[in-house]
């Protein structure tokens, strides 16, 4: 009996051994694209407005003469880049007054808290977004806590076609949600060569990885960017800027020719609508 019980011994321990779970992976940060990390010199895209941000995400400067006003940031790592930029074009942190966003995603509004501290500007939002911005994009519904940002609380929350004025500036909010709940797009008009130039900053209108169809979290998905296609169409819109560069025909490297491809708002809804059909189709073949 002691001989068997000797041998019974290791062999428990090794049972032990095999049975102890693997342990839980580690807490990994987002990674984003290298081109939305690459910095890049002020760009003038209008006689009032500069891409100040990275090679393929926007963070628009807009200066009127009460001051200037910040749309969207890019990825958190932005903030000290974004207030240098700033300062190349003579805006010190104080002369920033306003930040406005598109969604409340990691890769625009990453470094708005760091803005907000260094130059005590007035964040703009809407109901929607002012949730995920005060979770700090935790609990998102398509991408659970994947893409955690410093949290921010807005002190303005505008409804759909409220107007926000800066000097002799006024900004446009259009709600086109779909890629969030609360995505925007604004629109402003500024001049070129002094003429007048219809802005139009629409935001995201793309699904990535989106269930679709039957969406416990969110289920008017579908009409929610249905209307955003009609929205965008219906923009004033003689020059279309996008969160991300190459959905309007921008680059942003390219001092000489930084819009090779100019893309309309009625262009940019139309893909992103057929991109939606395709991958509706798609997701009711694997069901």
């Amino acid at each position: 009996m002691r001989f068997l019980a000797s041998l019974a011994l290791p062999l428990f321990a090794a049972n032990l051994a095999l049975a102890a779970p693997k342990p839980l992976p580690q807490l990994e940060a987002y990674e984003g694209l290298q081109a939305w990390l690459v910095p890049v010199e002020p760009l003038r895209i209008s006689d009032h407005v500069w891409q100040i941000g990275t090679a393929s995400i926007s963070a628009l400067l807009v200066k009127t003469d009460a001051g200037a006003v910040l749309i969207d940031g890019g990825m958190p790592q932005v903030a000290d880049h974004l207030l240098a930029n700033m300062k190349k074009l003579g805006v010190q942190p104080q002369d920033l007054r306003l930040i406005l966003h598109s969604h409340a995603h990691i890769d625009h509004v990453g470094p708005l808290a760091a803005i907000k501290r260094a130059t005590g500007a007035v964040l703009v939002s809407n109901a929607e977004s002012a949730v995920l911005l005060q979770r700090g994009g935790a609990d998102d519904i398509h991408f659970g806590s994947g893409m955690l940002f410093a949290p921010l609380t807005p002190e303005r929350l505008v409804q759909d076609g409220e107007t926000v004025t800066l000097g002799d500036t006024t900004f446009t909010v259009h709600f086109t949600p779909g890629h969030t709940p609360g995505s925007m797009s604004w629109t402003w008009t500024d001049t070129q060569d002094g003429k007048p130039l219809r802005i139009a900053y629409a935001d995201s209108l793309s699904a990535p990885g989106y269930q679709l169809r039957d969406n416990a979290r969110y289920p008017h998905l579908i009409d929610a960017f249905r209307a955003s296609f009609a929205a965008v169409r219906a923009l004033p819109c003689d020059l279309l800027l996008t969160p991300h560069a190459e959905g309007s025909g921008w680059d942003y490297t390219n001092a000489e020719k930084p819009h090779p491809a100019p893309v309309s708002c009625k262009a940019y809804a139309d893909k992103a609508e057929q991109k939606l059909d395709q991958m509706l189709a798609e997701q009711a073949k694997s069901r």
